[in-house]
């Protein structure tokens, strides 16, 4: 039996209903109206398959770059049990608001950040919730937070395909996907399950980013895959869709975070990725 059957209706049937617009026969938006006093340009969502593969730490690089080519940039911290984002950049003030809304933080560089780590007590209190919650959290930093002006917000997503991703997909105007991995036997299969669900969401997946892909010996010179040898590739031309870039483990980036000046370095190996936004 066809979905039209089991609705009671044809296409031709609704086209002449007045009841069309709340029929359950269409397809329902599930997009979630954002602040009013938020306009956003582009909303980048940055994902994984599985965690530790230094997500945040492309979500704040991509940020950055964009920062540094002029534009007005936010970061919204989706990894509510696990938020690193204010950490990087020196936040620790807690967010303020009224009764229009909440304003995000703001760091050195400009960029607008809201995260869950500045709505607690303590900034290390573990966040025990259960997804649903979480997930409504997510979305309240999309209705609730005033944005203002901003031609990117960056989204740092959970790692997995779980209650979070799937409500930033369904509520949030998400315009691509970038897809975060590591160098690892498993990176086929997982970079697969994170662009399979993008694609399920009818999301564009505008690249990878393959991070810890090697170091650079400090006597030699020599690049060492400490991680074994790269797979992105076969995978990016498997699935149609180019690498951003081939992230090493670089000191200079490690500092900054621990040292929270991340909004004083730039990633000179996600260059390319600007032009893909």
């Amino acid at each position: 039996m066809s979905e039209e059957q089991q609705n009671g209706c044809s296409p031709s049937d609704c086209a002449g209903c007045a009841h069309a617009d709340s029929c359950s026969s269409k397809p329902q938006d599930m997009k979630e109206p954002a602040n009013p006093f938020s306009h956003v340009g582009k909303v980048i969502a940055v994902v994984s398959g599985k965690g530790g593969v230094g997500k945040s730490m492309v979500t704040a690089s991509l940020a950055r770059l964009m920062r540094e080519q002029g534009f007005s940039v936010g970061i919204l911290d989706a990894d509510i049990t696990g938020p690193s984002i204010p950490k990087m950049y020196g936040i620790h003030e807690g967010a303020k608001g009224n009764e229009a809304g909440m304003f995000p933080c703001e760091a050195k560089d400009g960029t607008r950040i809201m995260s869950v780590n500045l709505l607690l007590e303590n900034e290390s209190d573990p966040v025990i919730w259960r997804g649903p919650v979480i997930a409504g959290v997510v979305t309240q930093f999309w209705t609730d937070v005033m944005w203002g002006d901003l031609d990117y917000l960056f989204v740092d997503m959970p790692p997995g395909t779980g209650d979070v991703p799937l409500t930033v997909f369904q509520s949030l105007p998400v315009d691509g996907v970038v897809i975060v991995t590591s160098p690892q036997d498993l990176v086929q299969m997982i970079v697969k399950k994170a662009y399979n669900m993008a694609k399920k969401m009818d999301i564009p997946v505008l690249g990878i980013v393959e991070n810890y892909s090697y170091l650079v010996c400090p006597d030699c010179g020599k690049k060492i895959s400490v991680f074994g040898e790269s797979h992105v590739d076969e995978v990016a031309e498997e699935l149609d869709i180019p690498v951003l870039g081939k992230m090493p483990i670089d000191a200079v980036l490690a500092e900054a975070v621990e040292n929270e000046r991340f909004s004083e370095v730039s990633n000179e190996y996600l260059a390319a990725a600007v032009n893909k936004f």
